[in-house]
């Protein structure tokens, strides 16, 4: 297997979609797909630590959720303390860090501790770093960045000129991390969602038509097979690259 993986991503970012569909293709409510759902990504993130994946990025909560109905953003809530709370010993134990992108002030007090805690608990590990995009929307994002260039422009600490793509970097969520070299989502939907717009400009993108209960590490190896067969030319052509 890792003589197939010859050209890894370095940095992959997941849309978890279908929670909700997968639940009701089971008759069942909607939380129980979200819960199943946490199986894939201790799948997944099992997975990347296996493959020495540097950075997995997973989509779990948009700024557009909270208007999802109370009850379910309340057992999304407590999905994650409880997920947290139960998989910190496997990831310490598998040397992944954890971070967290977005607006993460929304969020409950209670909830915030802990996954303030868990990042601090395992902030020293040097294996993937699992980064959960929570209350996040990249227009957000991007405006946050814009306002506090702008700021630092008005206090004279920050020349104009020196506005370029690295600076705006510098103002991201995401300014520790590589931009994303292959973005999945799973159900077969193909769209962004405001998801990491600055971060994918070159990214490869690859759909799964399965929900994301059912996505599985066979998928996950599918989509990075797929992945080595593509040409990243990053605007040069062919010849260029050979």
């Amino acid at each position: 297997m890792a003589e197939e993986l010859i050209n890894k991503p370095r940095h992959i970012a997941i849309i978890m979609d279908g929670n909700g569909r997968w639940a009701k293709q089971q008759g069942m409510l909607r939380a129980f797909g979200h819960e199943r759902g946490v199986r894939t990504v201790r799948e997944v993130v099992e997975y990347c630590v296996e493959h020495e994946i540097p950075y997995l990025t997973l989509y779990a909560f948009s700024t557009e959720n909270w208007n999802r109905p109370a009850l379910e953003v309340k057992a999304l809530m407590e999905l994650l303390v409880k997920f947290l709370k139960k998989e910190a010993d496997e990831l310490d134990k598998n040397n992944v860090r954890l971070g967290a992108i977005g607006s993460l002030e929304r969020f409950p007090e209670k909830v915030r501790e802990v996954l303030l805690s868990t990042i601090d608990r395992l902030k020293h590990n040097t294996g993937t770093t699992l980064t959960l995009a929570l209350s996040y929307g990249a227009r957000e994002e991007l405006v946050q960045a814009t306002r506090r260039i702008a700021e630092e422009v008005k206090s004279g600490k920050l020349n104009t000129e020196a506005v370029d793509e690295r600076l705006v970097q510098r103002y991201l969520y995401t300014a520790d991390l590589p931009d994303v070299d292959l973005l999945i989502r799973t159900s077969g939907e193909q769209r962004i969602s405001n998801f990491l717009l600055w971060q994918i400009a070159y990214a490869e993108l690859y759909f799964a038509e399965v929900l994301w209960p059912e996505f599985t590490k066979e998928h996950l190896k599918e989509a990075l097979l797929n992945y080595q067969k593509r040409e990243r030319r990053f605007g040069k052509t062919s010849e260029q690259l050979k």
